[in-house]
């Protein structure tokens, strides 16, 4: 073998944290880059005797001086990683050619360029070694376990305080749902997260790391703060990489623990509503994002360095896709590498976890990006993020396992497989799904609620009881109003006044000026009568046709003085039914009169109801008229209260089917809300699934 290349001056060797079967490794950093390489015992060897520049002299000093055996072969192996990640001096027009053709294979266009950075773009803004430097002093109290106590005392009285105030607390939000109070919101995250980014670089400055920069970075056009603290792997000492991850979190639980003592203990104010909301944001930011270990955050390094596994999301894929493709094909491939039976489980739980994780982040984020644009150019982003992202991971795994069809045998795993391909396929392509489920409002088809005309009082003749069978025209209740009897009477001795004075009209002089005058003022008088006795007639509330009486409450006592709309009785029709099912776009063209339908009342002990399509609207509603199926009251039904019309406006195109004709001769005594199945004609769900893409598609596209 020739004379071995030098390396680079600048790569330095540190020791680095065991592995965990106990074999030392070293970590090799290349500055240039600020990259780290973890090295075994072998390649420590083989690098610390580099200088005898002759890789047979190198294996023979290492199996001389040392209990290992190595090979030609591990030397040549070393010096292609080394070769491959650019840490040898180059010399001969052979190594730059090398490094021009690195350069061209891992430089990419422009477009290319875009997609992967277009969710994440860094920007450094500061290189903080110096000021961390001059201010190490003014933190150290942080560091020690007095103060730890003392947070940790705080958050416990402070979560115990909220929870003697958590209605206040919940409430708290509502008063920040507008635009100030988003702005409000941000400011809180922005001075929670910068001193979030500070626990990092303080820590891993106290522990001998360089920060070389902090910034802001883009994620989906929103403002992230970041540290590079990549040189916390120089630290060999597990607990103090744990630590340094651990401390934007641990930053961020202490803010949190005192603002949320603060906020039970401080008066009304803008200190509060400041302590409340670097309360919430800390906790949020806490527990919810940074905590987590599926994405490369700070729950992910300190998971790594706790299981003491770099590259811990990698190495869990490559495991995961050995097991899908072993339990799939069978391949018997070797696993990629050797873990321990609970490990391994571990290992691929942990892997298809991430993936579902991030199945719906990505899914998410594609939902952001479309609706952050224009639709065109929202469209056009949700198709690249969801491809690339989703579509382009699956795609790749389906090619790798195509290539390899030839190495396919029948067995006991590609039989499986086989069948539940199969029965996957056909659960989506056989139209098996029939019918329409549809939110649905039924009561009886003759009903009318009585209520009082004018204030009152209940008179003492008999008030109709509950479950009355009644006829039209029977009285059900009589309301005495003491002001509009009194009105009556006033309005009457108008009258009786005015009807003399036309009467004596032609014999008095007085009177003739007044001429047809004075007979519109009784004309007007004798309405106005009219008009009172009618009110008063109407006091008298009786059955407006033949039928059941329903107390919608208690049975109010003669005497009892009533309001003017008081809601008395409902009369319910002797039989019938009729109800309205709400079905949407994408299920109307399968809906048609004379269908079966059965109803399933939300309340449990209300039996079911079997009926039929009798018509269906023509155009969809522009109004709900049903506030039990909107989405503000409850519903499953998305609508909008529209402040201008006062109306339930649906925000998705819904059809109204009217459902009649019931069997049974069954009758309600009230309206019920529940759900309604249609017996629609059967589809597939791919069909259905296809349908409502091409739907979506052209109507956010505007085709």
């Amino acid at each position: 073998m020739d004379r071995l290349p030098q390396l680079r001056q600048e790569l330095t060797l540190t020791p680095g944290a065991a592995l965990p079967e106990g074999a030392p490794t070293w970590m090799l950093h290349d500055p240039a880059a600020n990259r780290f390489f973890q090295i075994g015992w072998p390649a420590f060897e083989i690098l610390a005797r580099w200088g005898l520049d002759d890789a047979q002299a190198i294996v023979d000093c290492v199996n001389r001086e040392t209990t290992l055996q190595v090979t030609v072969a591990d030397v040549e192996a070393l010096l292609r990683m080394l070769s491959q990640q650019n840490l040898l001096v180059s010399r001969s027009a052979t190594d730059t050619d090398r490094l021009a053709q690195h350069a061209q294979a891992t430089r990419s266009s422009s477009a290319m360029w875009l997609l992967k950075h277009y969710l994440m773009i860094r920007i450094p803004l500061w290189h903080p070694m110096g000021f961390l430097r001059r201010s190490a002093g003014v933190v150290a109290f942080a560091y020690s376990k007095v103060f730890w106590y003392l947070v940790g005392a705080c958050a416990l009285a402070g979560l115990f305080l909220v929870s003697r105030h958590w209605d206040e607390f919940i409430h708290t939000f509502h008063g920040y749902a507008d635009a100030q109070g988003i702005v409000a919101v941000g400011i809180a995250l922005g001075c929670a997260k910068v001193l979030h980014e500070f626990g990092h670089a303080y820590t891993a400055q106290r522990y001998g790391c360089r920060v070389p920069t902090m910034g802001v970075a883009f994620l989906v056009m929103l403002p992230v703060l970041y540290t590079d603290t990549t040189e916390a792997w120089k630290v060999s000492s597990r607990a103090r990489r744990l630590r340094i991850g651990a401390a934007g979190m641990l930053t961020e639980i202490a803010l949190a623990a005192f603002a949320t003592l603060a906020w039970s203990l401080l008066p009304d104010g803008p200190l509060k509503a400041g302590a409340f909301l670097l309360a919430t944001t800390s906790w949020v930011g806490t527990l919810a994002i940074n905590a987590s270990p599926f994405m490369r955050f700070d729950g992910y390094f300190l998971l790594s360095d706790w299981l003491d596994m770099p590259n811990l999301h990698e190495r869990a894929f490559a495991l995961g896709r050995w097991w899908l493709r072993e339990v799939l094909f069978g391949f018997g491939d070797p696993q990629p590498e050797p873990f321990s039976p609970a490990r391994r489980r571990f290992l691929i739980g942990f892997s298809f976890a991430t993936w579902l994780y991030r199945l719906a982040v990505f899914f998410s984020i594609a939902l952001i990006v479309y609706h952050a644009f224009f639709k065109v150019l929202g469209m056009l982003l949700f198709c690249v993020e969801f491809g690339w992202f989703i579509v382009r991971p699956i795609a790749q795994e389906a090619a790798v396992s195509w290539k390899r069809r030839a190495e396919l045998r029948w067995g006991r795993e590609t039989a499986r497989t086989v069948i539940v391909a199969l029965a996957l396929i056909g659960f989506l392509v056989l139209p098996w799904h029939g019918g329409v489920s549809a939110p649905a409002v039924f009561g009886p088809a003759q009903a009318q609620g009585l209520y009082t005309a004018a204030p009152g009082y209940l008179a003492a003749q008999s008030f109709a009881r509950d479950g009355q069978q009644v006829a039209a025209g029977d009285v059900l209740a009589v309301v005495v109003s003491p002001d509009l009897a009194y009105q009556v009477k006033a309005a009457q001795a108008e009258e009786a006044t005015l009807r003399w004075k036309v009467q004596q009209q032609s014999f008095d002089d007085r009177l003739r000026q007044q001429g047809v005058a004075l007979r519109k003022r009784w004309e007007g008088a004798r309405q106005a009568v009219a008009g009172l006795q009618a009110q008063i007639d109407h006091l008298t509330i009786r059955a407006p046709f033949d039928g059941r009486v329903n107390l919608p409450g208690e049975a109010p006592a003669a005497g009892t003085w009533l309001p003017r709309g008081e809601h008395l009785f409902d009369v319910i029709g002797p039989a019938g039914i009729k109800g309205d099912a709400y079905v949407d776009e994408y299920d109307v063209s399968r809906v048609r009169p004379g269908q079966a339908v059965t109803f399933i009342p939300s309340l449990a002990e209300a039996a079911a109801l079997h009926c039929k399509v009798q018509a269906l609207d023509k155009v969809n509603l522009g109004a709900l008229d049903e506030p039990a199926v909107a989405s503000v009251y409850g519903g499953p039904i998305p609508a909008e209260m529209d402040r201008k019309t006062n109306q339930l406006v649906p925000l998705q195109a819904t059809w109204r089917v009217r459902v009649g004709d019931c069997a049974d001769g069954v009758a309600l005594a009230r309206e019920f809300n529940g759900v309604a199945s249609l017996g629609a004609g059967r589809e597939s769900l791919a069909g259905r699934w296809i349908r409502e893409g091409v739907a979506i598609v052209q109507r956010e596209a505007g085709f």
